[in-house]
């Protein structure tokens, strides 16, 4: 039986509640001189704003009847009474109670004309330049669109934010378009799944051509494999998945690839007469990537000159004796354009990049170092005692619209080093080596440093792995564990378990113990919050939690809210705290960036200032401000203040997944490795773990969990064509 709606037209009195996440709101609309109270998903509503609204009254067990809106059409106060009321309601952005009168005072009924079409008439108001009124037109202009256009759009439950994306890309014409071809919102970084656009097409009233649903669908498994690693996928596997998902004929879709190609939609190319489908833009990063790297072969940078009697004064100046692979590492990098180095935790990277660098400086060459986190970054300072960036802010990143990076550093405007030392390799997607890339100088020389047993990228590509397996680069892997770290026991297992042995646990005087709990929640909380600092002084602000999943009992999710409830309880008289999807922040609370944030300013208690928070880095929330929707976290003395959308991008950090903690290290670390789904059980993740801890690894679970971790060395299937670039086994007609 369908839905009977009602219609009812007034002005809005009072906003009782707007929930920013999703747009709902509580307001009460003046009906024929009675109120009603509306409740729906409308965005962006204003005291003084005559509405037309559609819907129907229900009653409310706590608050009685209200008029429950699914359509609102927006009629502009016409009286010069709600004109004043509305202006003075702060709705239009440089407009107070003060200006509003003096603006209704001198335009009356005409005042909304004169702001939309001849908004320079502002200028004889006393206090508004020629330059304010201009801004006061626009902002008109654009709240005005932005509202017709949220509102139509949030019957699709179509959030506030995610509307503010559409009218951006679309304007006016949104619904139209909308209405058009749904799925454009699976395109460009709108951040619709097909499945939601599926779901808006079916409440349209006109029926959406099929190709339009199959190109959307084609494109979406593509774009959703890149969370995956993928870079392309294989065409028979792709069209599989999409005769799946879309329940349509294999011809039909085979015909709907072909059209979306010939359009340079996707790209094509052949790998083993294999014929695989990418992204233009991926198929572009990797090609360009190899042609870069065989460019840098043949205009390699002068060579370094070094002679074993200097490498044997560098050994008696630092104290450190090099091995022979070690040796091999430094001569090949100062004689070569690009270099790989490799190796274990305790194998010596970091001394042999260390003389590396004092050789390099010697020769007078300028040298940058970078890695693809803050954390990383840090923790490449630390160690080489030398200033290090993140990639990002290396080659200056800006962020265009939808969050897009725009980098200042490029092939037109190129960084100006001799040689770049890039750390944590393993973490670098294909889009950000390509982008580096780019911003080198031909001549430059780039020594490339990661662990190949690690995780690979979060983003898409198997850029340390694609390079050392094409072999068109000098590499060099250090194996030897050296004396001193050769006497921790997180160093030998960490080794051991790469080479798929079962790691050794002492029961006493070890800084690596595997402990069981039947409740294995309540065993990490006790050992977090007093058991470590009793047998072992670590305290909660040195001590991390590692999960390798985020659901379940010993996820992060779970373990957050454990943790936070002791550590840092809920008290409403003197902490606040605010809502967020699924936990909530409290001022006192450990916190982490999930994002790069290059715009946040931070200050120092010395007085310096700086920007830029980025993702990985570990705070404490220090105060939570509701009347200004701020919050102020403390990162190692960094003060920075995160405000509206930024918020989003702050998170629990009692304990994070294994995956965020790539690049960092920490005193302790407590580790479970029970109650994981299948698909987690595997080398790489526990051995990335393991080589988190610096001082102290608790493992809890069992030692049957452990070896089916070890047991499982089934490297994460990428599909890439990097290394096939490298190699030259690329065609597009499967002909050599």
């Amino acid at each position: 039986m369908r839905e009977e709606f009602e219609i009812i037209a007034g002005t809005v009195e009072d906003i009782t509640y707007i929930n920013e996440d999703n747009g709902y709101s509580v307001f009460v609309v003046e009906v024929n001189g009675e109120p009603v109270t509306v409740v729906g998903v409308f965005p962006y509503i204003n005291v003084g704003e005559q509405l037309e609204l559609k819907g129907s009254f229900i009653i409310h067990p706590q608050y009685g009847q209200q008029f429950k809106a699914v359509e609102a059409v927006r009629r502009m106060p016409s009286s010069t009474a709600a004109i004043l009321k509305y202006l003075s309601s702060g709705a239009i952005k440089g407009i107070g109670p003060a200006t509003a009168q003096m603006i209704v005072s001198r335009f009356g009924e005409d005042t909304l004309d004169v702001i939309e079409n001849n908004s320079e008439k502002l200028s004889i108001i006393r206090g508004i330049s020629n330059e304010k009124a201009k801004r006061i037109g626009e902002e008109y202009l654009k709240l005005y669109g932005v509202r017709e256009v949220m509102m139509k759009l949030s019957k699709f439950n179509i959030t506030a934010n995610e509307a503010m994306r559409i009218y951006k890309k679309f304007g006016l014409k949104s619904i139209e378009k909308i209405a058009d071809n749904p799925y454009m919102l699976c395109k460009g970084n709108l951040g619709f799944s097909f499945t939601r656009a599926d779901e808006i097409a079916d409440n349209l009233e006109n029926e959406v051509d099929s190709s339009f649903r199959a190109e959307a669908g084609i494109e979406y498994i593509l774009k959703h494999n890149l969370s995956n690693g993928h870079t392309c996928l294989p065409k028979d596997k792709l069209l599989a998945v999409a005769q799946k998902m879309l329940s349509c004929d294999y011809d039909e879709l085979e015909s709907v690839l072909d059209n979306i190609i010939y359009s340079g939609g996707l790209t094509r190319a052949f790998i083993n007469e294999e014929e695989f489908i990418f992204l233009p833009d991926y198929y572009s990063a990797e090609k360009y990537c190899a042609n870069r790297i065989l460019l840098s072969a043949c205009v390699p940078p002068t060579e370094v000159p070094v002679s074993l009697s200097r490498l044997e004064q560098v050994e008696r100046e630092t104290g450190v004796i090099y091995d022979k692979v070690q040796k091999q590492a430094i001569t090949t990098a100062l004689s070569s354009g690009m270099l790989v180095l490799t190796g274990g935790p305790g194998t010596g990277k970091t001394t042999t990049l260390k003389a590396i660098i004092s050789l390099l400086k010697e020769n007078g060459e300028k040298i940058a170092l970078a890695a693809p986190t803050g954390r990383a970054a840090k923790r490449m300072s630390e160690l080489c005692g030398e200033d290090a960036k993140t990639i990002h802010r290396l080659l200056e990143v800006e962020w265009g619209e939808n969050d897009r990076q725009i980098f200042k550093r490029n092939e037109k405007n190129p960084l100006e080093f001799n040689c770049i030392i890039v750390d944590e390799l393993s973490m670098m997607d294909i889009k950000l080596f390509e982008a580096l890339l780019k911003a080198m100088r031909v001549d430059c020389r780039l020594i490339l440093v990661g662990d190949v047993d690690q995780l690979p990228s979060v983003g898409a590509g198997n850029v340390l792995n694609d390079i050392i397996e094409s072999g068109v680069v000098s590499q060099v892997r250090l194996e030897k564990i050296f004396r001193q770290a050769q006497k921790s026991f997180i160093v030998t297992n960490a080794h051991r378990i790469i080479k798929g042995d079962m790691p050794k646990a002492q029961q006493s005087d070890s800084d690596f113990y595997i402990v069981n709990s039947n409740e294995p929640d309540e065993l990490i909380t006790s050992l977090y919050c007093t058991r470590l600092h009793d047998t072992f002084g670590f305290t909660p602000e040195n001590t991390q939690v590692l999960c390798p999943s985020k659901k379940r009992k010993t996820g992060t999710v779970n373990i957050n809210n454990k943790l936070q409830s002791i550590i840092n309880p809920e008290n409403l008289m003197t902490k606040k705290q605010i809502k967020r999807k699924g936990f909530v922040l409290r001022e006192g609370d450990k916190v982490m960036q999930i994002r790069n944030n290059y715009d946040v300013i931070w200050t120092k208690q010395n007085g310096d200032q700086g920007s830029g928070i980025f993702n990985g880095d570990i705070g404490v929330l220090e105060k939570i401000d509701k009347q200004t929707s701020t919050i102020t976290v403390n990162f190692d003395d960094k003060i920075a203040m995160f405000t509206g959308e930024e918020i989003d991008d702050i998170t629990l950090a009692y304990a994070i997944t294994v995956h965020k903690s790539q690049g960092s290290e920490f005193d302790c670390v407590i580790l479970p490795v029970c109650d994981l789904p299948p698909q987690l059980k595997y080398r790489n993740l526990l051995y990335t773990a393991v080589t988190r801890a610096k001082k102290l690894l608790i493992i809890v679970g069992k030692g049957a969990d452990i070896k089916a971790m070890i047991d499982n060395d089934k490297k994460t299937l990428r599909y890439t064509a990097f290394r096939q670039f490298l190699k030259g086994q690329i065609s597009f007609n499967g002909d050599f």
